[in-house]
């Protein structure tokens, strides 16, 4: 995939160990830094076993040639390799395997702490929606992480996942993770603000819902990076025309 370049910034892929090592660091100070857990000496990355197997994107500033927001996704031929993804070690995603098409998952997706622009976000996407079209992708999937561990801090914005985004029952996933919060269950009698419960939803996830995505009926805890995480799925062939519009125009 040939770099994309709009306004200020570039989405491009990793392609140096240089470039993978920005990303880890990247990642570091957005997942693990606002922990408060380690001092940090300036060489502390966040890496695990999956990013030899991942391609890596990267948004950067032109003019400066500054990292300011990466992630992470694995290409996959079809529902039969979903155990190799991250979200499989979570999840029971049993219900996938007999998806037909390619798959790519996303991961690891951050902007830089001291960067607010929303124009970082549009390029993500659309680096990433190249990525789709070139490859005749049909479902992106990950986890999207609501930040703490404490379920009512996060309880309007699961009660809207319960009332209008969980999964078609064949793509449920089902539980696996030994420490979870079944919202749908625990929430099913509460009807959610609809302003407020988009307010507090993590901005990739609502990128994701504003796509057509759909959730899982529960939230996984991880307790090392302080957050819950619901696994979100987004089939290409679903997401409305005018959300395809803008996302192709991004791209070009």
């Amino acid at each position: 995939m040939q770099p994309l370049r709009k306004g200020r910034y570039q989405g491009r892929l990793a392609e140096t160990p240089t470039d993978l090592r920005a990303a880890q660091r990247l990642r570091w100070l957005c997942f693990v830094a606002r922990n408060g857990t380690a001092e940090d000496d300036g060489t502390l990355v966040d890496a695990d076993h999956m990013d030899a197997d991942c391609r890596h994107m990267l948004v950067e500033e032109i003019a400066t040639g500054r990292l300011v927001c990466t992630f992470r996704f694995l290409p996959l031929a079809g529902g039969h390799e979903i155990g190799r993804s991250y979200s499989a070690q979570h999840y029971n995603l049993a219900c996938l395997e007999s998806f037909e098409g390619p798959m790519v998952e996303m991961g690891r997706f951050c902007i830089h702490p001291e960067w607010r622009d929303p124009n970082i976000l549009r390029i993500a996407w659309a680096a990433m929606t190249r990525f789709v079209d070139e490859n005749g992708t049909r479902l992106l999937f990950g986890c999207s992480s609501f930040i703490g561990t404490e379920p009512d801090a996060h309880a309007e914005a699961f009660a809207m996942l319960k009332e209008r985004h969980l999964a078609p029952r064949r793509w449920l996933p089902r539980v696996k993770a030994p420490n979870v919060f079944r919202f749908a269950r625990a929430l099913a009698r509460r009807q959610p603000d609809p302003r407020r419960a988009m307010a507090a939803m993590p901005p990739l996830l609502r990128s994701y819902l504003a796509m057509g995505g759909w959730v899982s009926d529960h939230a996984v805890v991880d307790p090392a990076l302080k957050t819950m995480h619901v696994f979100t799925g987004v089939e290409i062939g679903t997401i409305p025309d005018s959300r395809k519009r803008l996302l192709r125009a991004d791209a070009l």
